[in-house]
Formats: C-alpha cells, sequence, structure tokens
C-alpha cells in the first residue's frame, strides 16, 4: 500500500517522526560499517591491488556500504514517519543543483589556481583530457564519477544519517559528528594497495589534507542537502570528486589549497545560511503567533 508524506499539524504529530531517530542512526552505522569495513578487511589481508580481482570487488562493495546501509534502514522505516528533517529532492529545490556543482568544483578550482600561482603544479588541459580517455570517454569518466562515491555515499550519510543527528543536536555539532565518522570510515582505504588513499599514505601532508577536507565537505553536503536533498548533496560531492580527478590534484600544496578554499567556503555558509527550522519549532512558532492574535484580539 502507498503511503503520502504530509506536514505535522502540531507538536504532538512531531513525536511519531523522531521517535525512531536513535534506532535508524544506530542501524545505519552498524550495517555500513560492517559491510564496508568488513569487505576492506577482507581486501587488505587478500594483498591484492585494488584494480585487479577479486579485490577490485571487495574494494567496490565498500564503497556501497553507506546505500546498503541506508536502503535497510529505508526498509526497515517502511510506513514510519520520515524524520523532521529529511528533505526531498523535487519541485524548485532542483535548481540547487547546478550552484551545488559548482560549489564543489569550483572550491577544487580555485584551491589549484592559487597552488600555480605559489609555485605549485600547473593546470594542464591535456592531462585532463587524458583522464577522460582512460575513463573511457566523457560519459563513462562522469557514469564512473557519479556512482562511485557521491550516488554509493550520499544517500547514507547525508539522506539517512544526517537528518537523525540534526533531530538531536544542533546543525554544528551534527556536521562535526557526521564529519568524524566519515573520516574513520574511510581509514581502511589507506591500507589496500593502488587506492588513492593508500597511494597518498595516511602519514603523509596528503593523506593529512585528504582527511581534513572531509569536514568542510561534510558541511557543504549538507548544507546542499538541506537546500534540495539528496540529489543537491551527490551534485557538490559529484563536483569535488570530478574536479580532483581531472584537474590531477595530488601535490601536497594543492591538495592545501583546495582544502583552504573548501574551509572557507564552509564557513560563509554556516555564517549566512541558517538552518530550516524543524517541525516542532514550527508548531512552537505558530503557537505562539495564535497566542500574540488572541491576545491582540482581547
Amino acid at each position: 500500500m502507498r503511503t503520502t508524506h504530509r506536514e505535522p499539524t502540531s507538536v504532538a504529530d512531531v513525536a511519531p517522526a523522531d521517535k525512531y531517530t536513535r534506532r535508524g542512526l544506530l542501524l545505519y552505522l552498524v550495517v555500513t560499517f560492517l559491510v564496508s569495513w568488513g569487505s576492506w578487511t577482507i581486501a587488505i589481508q587478500l594483498g591484492g591491488s585494488a584494480n585487479d580481482f577479486p579485490t577490485v570487488a571487495l574494494f567496490a562493495l565498500g564503497g556501497f556500504g553507506p546505500l546498503i546501509g541506508a536502503a535497510v534502514v529505508r526498509y526497515r522505516r517502511r510506513r514510519q514517519p520520515a524524520p523532521t528533517h529529511a528533505v526531498r529532492s523535487r519541485g524548485w529545490r532542483l535548481a540547487w543543483m547546478l550552484p551545488a556543482l559548482v560549489m564543489g568544483a569550483g572550491s577544487v578550482g580555485l584551491g589549484a589556481l592559487i597552488s600555480a600561482a605559489l609555485g605549485g603544479p600547473a593546470l594542464d588541459l591535456t592531462s585532463c583530457l587524458d583522464v577522460v580517455a582512460e575513463s573511457g570517454g566523457w560519459l563513462a569518466f562522469v557514469g564512473l564519477t557519479l556512482v562511485t562515491g557521491p550516488l554509493a555515499e550520499e544517500p547514507g550519510w547525508r539522506g539517512t544519517a544526517y537528518p537523525r543527528l540534526r533531530a538531536r543536536m544542533g546543525r554544528l555539532l551534527a556536521m562535526l559528528i557526521l564529519g568524524t565518522v566519515w573520516a574513520v570510515w574511510h581509514l581502511p582505504l589507506f591500507f589496500i594497495p593502488d587506492t588513492i588513499q593508500n597511494l597518498w599514505g595516511l602519514n603523509t601532508w596528503e593523506g593529512l589534507f585528504f582527511l581534513l577536507a572531509i569536514y568542510p565537505l561534510t558541511v557543504l553536503t549538507s548544507f546542499a542537502y538541506e537546500r534540495a536533498g539528496v540529489a543537491a548533496s551527490v551534485m557538490v560531492h559529484f563536483g569535488l570528486n570530478g574536479a580532483i580527478t581531472l584537474l590531477s590534484v595530488n601535490a601536497p600544496l594543492t591538495l592545501g589549497m583546495s582544502v583552504a578554499v573548501l574551509t572557507v567556503v564552509a564557513s560563509i555558509v554556516l555564517v549566512t545560511s541558517k538552518p530550516k527550522p524543524t517541525a516542532v519549532e514550527q508548531m512552537r512558532m505558530k503557537g505562539v503567533d495564535s497566542e500574540r492574535r488572541t491576545q491582540l484580539m482581547r
């Protein structure tokens, strides 16, 4: 039977929606880490390259841990109300898709330009075309970049974990906690041969900048989610990953400048934007307005 989503009309209506947030968040994290870390641990034990079978299959399966975790939570939730901070990607909200893409790709691009101006690697259009050619063309490059990362992760981290964290805490704290969990989730990738994280190394500037970048990226993807749901957070993630790959952002200076720009953009977003009021807050505000109108009519 199909269920419809309705807006709450009283504070009492909101309680059932948040009743399952703690349980759903715990279930999501358990499933996600079991699938991802379980697959990656086996891959590490096998010792093969992330580009060769069977390690590549385990590497890929682990990357879909967040999506699998989100699917399990969604199945278990079924007819239960969605969390009050859940945002759907529909209607006019989809206009945020392009700004979200620019926010992710532009931050990395600006960081690369600043790095080049400071003596870092120069931007090379030829190398960009080579990357696309090695991927099998633009369509294959876009599809691969979109699936391996954005689509595999955003329905979980932003679409499932973030609204459940927001139901229990403030926006900034939720972003900090989610960023930390997301960074920890990536750690096994440093030990699988031939992943980009393994090539950088954990105890290097490159590895440090990669982990640090997760925090401002969490802010930007969460902000995009608040505006237009998972579709917008996917575009931020896709823009960032695509720019890193196309511009061959590997040098410590380039990575550092990209993280710096991401941090500035994330700070601006936090300072200038306000989170959407929760359903409870909306109901309380309506209650205050109603009380004021009643007092004025007396």
